[in-house]
């Protein structure tokens, strides 16, 4: 008797965590077996082009595996190609619903997550998902031959296990809300992609082959130095799943490249593309005056959001014994007057970043909480005493301010960590010059936004030059951290977690390609990192992050650039059609981009949608 009863406990607990998709604390919005999303529209029609150009600096191409540290696969091939075994909403955060799993199985004490695959899952080639295949991708994006980010972000999953043909239980190295979610992202791909003579290629040798994944779109026509088409697979397996049913509408996606931001913005109002999303407030503000513009064929828009800020940043590179001393760092971002900028250059269209977590639940405000506190004691002689006062803010110029007192400051601090200025330089005790090399890609316009900020350090005695280079090697020099300092984008997230070891961790300091570019080792940080993966409810895992807000903000590892609190974008609705709801939470990296390649569709006379 009692052997049945645990029989069916066991039963019944697994009837209980056994669902249609993972939420990190456990709400769905959507129903088991629900249509389509509220965002899309179910019978958009299919067909048409969507031109457009990227969202990142890459201006050419040279590989199509985007899963390899070396060389540049073109924009979007991931998202268009590639899926994971669950798909992400964009109206929630922390959920995934089943994309190639029809559902996943998640145990109480979190230790692992089994996914059982969907029959109807499809390779390009018609082949069917196997949980094998699921295994090698994971194996090997972890491998040497992958980029480093994945055996980062993979780091607790202890390993993946093949119970059957159709299902694959991931197992974890120890409790984390997240990691289901994670593995559920992965990319997954055939081992037949590579494959020569019926033996596989290392990955990294995998370069031009076609990639054989299980997308809605394939790579089409290719012109190099040109643009690249994706085209839709009428055949796509997913098409009439809930969540995928209203998406993927676009029978073409062509990216084009050009050499620079210059070039694209004049090919935008020439009618050689029809979506661009505005990174520059001097393109958007003094720049789009065109025919285009004037007459609608091409309109303005700025969508707001509920995302992430993000943290754009300058970085500097602390492998560098100059950068390793917080009083060198504190004085260089206090003689930058982003006051001044943001009136002169960018007519007041951005604010300030504060922290790494804007605009969302995990930023830090105002003094610690005791949760905070208890999290942050441990840590107390390895951590500025400031960190347990009021969260840390950029230094201003607005009255009473001045840029003027800001560089007494900054000197001051500068004679403290031995920086004194001699013969016309700022000079440390063994007579070595202070010079900052500024590493910036020649489209970035990264003279004219740092100007300013170059002649008030020169008030210091600082040599700030500026180096341009092509983003080929721009990106060739973060990844194997040859710089002194650069300017970056890092993506926000609502739900930060292991992924933020690779951004922040110790050890990813000293592993080239990590996403560590300012070789950030603190214990501290460490801890907190841990801490987010293991809290046990909300407000344990919102006091971790705010926690780690603070430490990395005052720590003065990155000087704070700005931000919009939304997304500009200028568009053809005379080509395009866009849905009227706006989703609050769009894919983050590069954001809305995924929405428009997967919500949108084109306008086109009835007859032609298919």
């Amino acid at each position: 008797m009692r052997f049945w009863l645990v029989l069916l406990m066991l039963l019944a607990a697994r009837s209980v965590t056994a669902a249609p998709g993972y939420a990190v604390w456990g709400t769905f919005k959507y129903a088991p077996g629900f249509d389509h999303f509220d965002y899309v529209n179910p019978a958009a029609p299919k067909g048409g082009e969507l031109r457009m150009v990227a969202g990142s600096r890459i201006s050419t191409f040279d590989k199509y595996n985007p899963y390899t540290l070396k060389g540049n696969a073109p924009s979007f091939t991931g998202e268009l190609l590639f899926e994971g075994l669950l798909a992400t909403p964009y109206d929630e955060i922390g959920v995934g619903y089943g994309l190639l799993a029809e559902d996943v199985e998640v145990p109480a004490d979190l230790m692992s997550a089994t996914f059982r695959i969907r029959p109807e899952a499809r390779f390009h080639n018609g082949d069917p998902v196997k949980a094998s295949d699921v295994k090698y991708s994971y194996e090997t994006l972890i491998s040497k031959y992958a980029t480093p980010s994945y055996a980062t972000l993979l780091a607790d999953v202890a390993g993946a296990d093949v119970i059957d043909d159709r299902t694959i239980k991931f197992r974890f190295k120890k409790t984390d809300r997240q990691l289901p979610l994670v593995v559920g992202g992965i990319p997954i791909f055939s081992p037949k992609w590579g494959m020569e003579n019926g033996k596989p290629k290392p990955f990294d040798q995998i370069i031009m082959d076609v990639p054989v994944a299980t997308g809605p779109y394939k790579i089409g026509p290719v012109r190099f130095g040109k643009d690249v088409t994706f085209v839709r697979d009428p055949n796509y397996w997913a098409r009439n799943l809930g969540v995928r049913k209203g998406m993927n509408n676009f029978d073409r996606i062509t990216i084009k490249i050009y050499r620079d931001n210059t070039a694209q913005l004049e090919a935008l109002k020439a009618g050689e593309f029809d979506l661009m999303q505005f990174f520059s407030a001097g393109d958007w503000t003094r720049r789009m005056d065109s025919r285009r513009v004037r007459s609608g064929e091409i309109v303005k828009e700025e969508f707001k959001h509920k995302l992430p800020e993000g943290y754009y940043s300058y970085v500097l590179n602390l492998r560098q014994p100059k950068y390793q001393d917080r009083r060198v760092r504190m004085a260089l971002e206090l003689a930058m007057d982003y006051e001044w900028m943001n009136v002169h250059l960018f007519r007041g269209a951005y604010k300030r970043v504060k922290g790494v977590f804007g605009n969302t639940d995990c930023e830090a405000n105002g003094l610690p909480s005791p949760k905070e506190v208890a999290l942050l004691e441990p840590f107390r002689s390895q951590l500025p005493p400031d960190v347990f006062g009021p969260m840390a803010l950029p230094p201003n110029t607005d009255p009473p301010n001045s840029l003027r007192e800001n560089l007494r400051k900054a000197q001051a601090l500068l004679a403290e960590a031995g920086w004194k200025l001699r013969d016309g330089a700022l000079r440390n005790e063994k007579g070595e010059p202070f010079v900052i090399e500024f590493l910036d890609s020649t489209e970035a316009r990264g003279a004219t936004t740092t100007a300013a900020w170059r002649r008030a350090l020169a008030q210091l005695g600082i040599d700030f030059q500026l180096r341009e280079v092509d983003f080929a090697l721009w990106q060739e020099r973060l990844e194997s951290n040859k710089f002194d300092m650069l300017s970056i984008s890092f993506p926000g997230t609502h739900f930060p977690g292991s992924d933020y070891a690779d951004l922040f961790g110790s050890k990813a300091a000293d592993i080239p390609g990590s996403g560590n570019y300012g070789g950030i080792k603190n214990p501290a940080i460490d801890a907190l990192v841990a801490r987010l993966t293991v809290a046990d409810n909300r407000d344990d895992y919102l006091a971790a992050c705010r926690a780690l807000d603070r430490t990395i903000a005052h720590g003065h590892y990155l000087i704070p650039a700005w931000t919009t609190t939304g997304r500009r974008i200028a568009y053809s609705p005379w080509r395009l059609v866009r849905p009227p709801v706006v989703p609050a939470y769009p894919p983050e990296g590069v954001p809305y981009m995924d929405w428009f390649m997967t919500v949108w569709w084109a306008r086109m006379p009835p007859q032609t949608a298919n």
